[in-house]
């Protein structure tokens, strides 16, 4: 459930290009350094060179650039230009385009963030990387008298400006009012028109919007049934019987002293030194995050879910309830 207070806030923000655009490369690198970046392109069809990686983005643009490639579904590199400094440098100047993220497809250079959100939005992006068609229905909605009541009190009367509703890939929703760009995907419930991107047209449906007062103030409360549940507590027995019917992952966050003093007895992964492999691990396998007391397991199993994970648990007391219930072979430290 998410409240919002105020009701409606004004986004200003500068419209993003509306087609692929191409850059002219410069020869003012050094020859090793392109040589460098013409290998990459030649070796993967589709490039996205960001800060960070598919499974930690480093920088908001960045993020937004990984949403929207994720949108379209077609698989890329990435190159963390934060790892490789003369690359950070060097892709500038190889496509003439000053920021980070850069998309390239065939060794064409797309464009930023902007762009690349506006041609996976558009479906653009789809066609140029031989995806089917996005579906573009409608999200159902369903809007109560009193929320549509304080939209409609929010909302300022300009005809150049409507309601937008963004809902990231964690469900975290963000009602803005600006320009339509001509491509969003257009929901009507009880009076209210609602401007989606593609993405959060997907992660809408079914979406409830009410109004709510609470001792924290009033506003809109956005019930969403698709939103992944956080983590769940489980206790030792339970991780048990899931790691006797294969139903789980252990994820061990303790540092490695820990772990050699008391190791768990049964198949687990550790995250230390290890934290990308497992981020990429699908999305829906379940996870049980394990620590010493239970502690700072929570805190990596909440990372874990707004990382977009749907399958998360946390090992309440951790390696030493395993210890006293368990398999008291296990050394308590």
């Amino acid at each position: 459930m998410d409240l919002f207070r105020p009701v409606i806030t004004v986004c200003l923000l500068p419209s993003a290009p509306s087609s692929r655009t191409k850059a002219e490369p410069t020869v003012s690198l050094p020859p090793d350094l392109q040589a460098r970046i013409e290998a990459i392109l030649n070796a993967n069809p589709v490039v996205l060179f960001m800060k960070g990686s598919k499974q930690q983005p480093r920088c908001g643009f960045s993020a937004a650039a990984l949403e929207a490639m994720n949108a379209v579904g077609a698989d890329f590199a990435d190159v963390d230009v934060l790892a490789d400094p003369d690359i950070r440098e060097g892709i500038k100047a190889y496509g003439n385009w000053p920021t980070i993220p850069q998309l390239y497809v065939r060794g064409e250079l797309v464009g930023g963030a902007d762009i690349i959100s506006e041609l996976s939005n558009s479906g653009e992006l789809h066609r140029l990387l031989g995806q089917p068609t996005p579906d573009r229905t409608p999200p159902v909605l369903s809007i109560s008298d009193r929320a549509a009541a304080a939209i409609r009190d929010g909302l300022d009367e300009s005809e150049d400006d409507v309601l937008h509703l963004q809902i990231d890939a964690q469900y975290r929703a963000r009602f803005v009012v600006m320009p339509a760009k001509g491509h969003e995907i257009v929901a009507t419930a009880n009076g209210i028109t609602i401007h989606f991107d593609l993405a959060s047209a997907r992660r809408a449906d079914g979406l409830e919007i009410d109004w709510a007062e609470t001792v924290q103030g009033a506003g809109l409360v956005l019930n969403n049934p698709n939103r992944p549940q956080g983590v769940r507590a489980i206790s030792v027995r339970d991780l048990q019987q899931m790691l006797t019917a294969g139903s789980v992952t252990v994820i061990d966050v303790r540092p490695a002293a820990a772990r050699q003093v008391a190791t768990f007895p049964g198949p687990h992964r550790v995250l230390e030194g290890q934290l990308a492999a497992v981020l990429a691990l699908p999305k829906d396998q379940p996870l049980a995050f394990l620590c010493h007391h239970g502690i700072s397991s929570r805190s990596a199993a909440e990372h874990f879910v707004a990382q977009g994970f749907t399958k998360v648990m946390n090992v309440e007391g951790g390696i030493d309830a395993w210890a006293l219930e368990i398999d008291p072979s296990v050394p308590r430290y």
